[in-house]
């Protein structure tokens, strides 16, 4: 989805609006610095208003989830189906707590390289990881060996 059409849009709407008043200069230079600066922040926003719509969606969705990517400059809304969410729901949890999560954009590359070359979205391969991690047990570190070892 191209956003540069709504922003577009959005600041042909300022100009007619600077237009009512065409002879007064400052109107006209106010107009540009404010196009300017609405050029750069739009898109952002609009950004953002997809993907809390994503959220909204993905709530509604039982087998899936609407994901947010970028392409280039542009947003896509993908749809993913979650496999996990089936077995998931063959057992006790629903799947249906959500947390937002801040990541460096390096770690968040790496993970995303991660989920790709395990064929599973972003979402289900930081469900897993997180589950591996929690459901690993915890081993003491004492001082003392015990086992065997063979050479």
């Amino acid at each position: 989805m191209q956003t540069s059409p709504f922003v577009e849009g959005l600041l042909g709407d300022l100009a007619a609006l600077a237009s009512i008043a065409p002879a007064e200069e400052a109107v006209n230079q106010a107009t540009r610095r404010l196009s300017q600066a609405l050029a750069v922040a739009v898109g952002p926003r609009l950004i953002e208003a997809l993907s809390d719509a994503a959220v909204e969606l993905s709530a509604r969705i039982p087998s899936g989830h609407i994901e947010v990517r970028m392409a280039g400059r542009d947003p896509e809304l993908v749809y993913v189906e979650d496999p996990d969410v089936g077995a998931a729901a063959a057992g006790t949890d629903s799947m249906t707590a959500r947390v937002s999560l801040r990541l460096s954009e390096t770690l968040k590359a790496r993970i995303e390289r991660a989920a790709e070359s395990e064929g599973v979205s972003l979402n289900s391969w930081i469900v897993r990881a997180l589950d591996r991690s929690v459901s690993t047990p915890r081993q003491s570190h004492g001082t003392r060996l015990r086992g065997y070892a063979t050479s």
